[in-house]
């Protein structure tokens, strides 16, 4: 494309918009140049870090997070591209899902960090500033379930017993899975971390969840009438590394610095984490017909 065509295309662009050409060209006459530092954001990201105490691996742990938050942030937009009212092919599908695979495996290899990058002593005494807060009150982490299938199969076995016949929305979050992490049913108390992440989030769970009843990525798959076999692999490929590996990896890390000497600690968030972290505890699978009842009964043991 030469000059001419080049300014006639951008004259037609902005004439479409309803807009005068000639204002947006004297515009970008006097535009500055795009820097990486500012199109990224790079000083603004880089001050996000804001510890608590003066331990230098503080800031370590910040950083993971924020990291870990941004990948599913990744992850998100990939299902926004796929559910709702949107209608993808097998191929786009399978294009994406292999891109939450990898961004998975991002989230189960970055655990290293914490496992290995931060001192024992350090981390157990700055953890101790932290609580009520909790990894548990990722809401992005919970987004991302409920783009991904029907709220029925975040509930475990357990849970499914408490529901009615014909369960509301609301009803199905008073018995997901997460819930029994900071929800004690026999005396009906909740702890401060549960407490304080549902009056933040739970209703905009309850809203995507009505938003999207019929529409997830589980439920784009079952509106095919003959899935291909790459698209079943795809999918199961997923659904077990996003729901048994990186929980396990999770637990391991975990246990290396609340388990480690036998000194047993307890969570920030006051979760009993060694049940609540296991895949056969938490029992979610984003897509329970695509495995056998074996698969389902052994889910997470010969990982372990």
């Amino acid at each position: 494309m030469n000059k001419d065509e080049l300014i006639s295309k951008l004259e037609e662009k902005y004439t479409n918009l309803g807009e005068n050409p000639e204002t947006y060209l004297k515009g970008l006459l006097q535009a500055k140049p795009l820097n990486y530092w500012d199109y990224i954001e790079v000083d603004s990201l880089l001050s996000l870090q804001k510890p608590r105490t003066d331990y230098p691996d503080e800031e370590i742990f910040i950083m993971y997070h924020q990291i870990t938050e941004l990948v599913l942030k990744l992850m998100i937009h990939e299902l926004k591209q796929l559910t709702g009212d949107n209608q993808p092919s097998e191929e786009i599908i399978i294009e994406k899902v292999y891109r939450l695979r990898r961004y998975t495996n991002m989230l189960m290899t970055s655990f290293d960090v914490m496992r290995f990058g931060m001192d024992y002593d350090e981390y157990n005494i700055f953890r101790s500033t932290l609580a009520p807060a909790s990894g548990f009150q990722s809401a992005q982490f919970r987004y991302l379930e409920i783009f991904t299938t029907p709220l029925i199969n975040l509930i475990n076995e357990d849970g499914k017993k408490r529901l009615s016949e014909n369960p509301s929305i609301e009803e199905y979050f008073e018995n997901i899975y997460w819930r029994d992490a900071g929800y004690n049913r026999k005396t009906g108390k909740s702890t401060l971390t549960l407490q304080h992440f549902e009056e933040k989030y739970l209703e905009s769970f309850i809203q995507l969840a009505k938003k999207l009843e019929g529409k997830t990525l589980a439920d784009k798959f079952r509106s095919f009438e003959n899935p291909s076999e790459n698209l079943k692999t795809a999918m199961r490929d997923f659904d077990h590394y996003y729901n048994v590996e990186w929980p396990l990896v999770h637990l391991k890390t975990a246990q290396h610095y609340l388990d480690k000497k036998g000194e047993n600690k307890a969570a920030t968030g006051g979760s009993q984490w060694k049940k609540y972290l296991h895949p056969k505890f938490q029992q979610r699978k984003f897509f329970p017909f695509l495995w056998t009842q074996q698969d389902i009964i052994d889910w997470g043991k010969d990982s372990e």
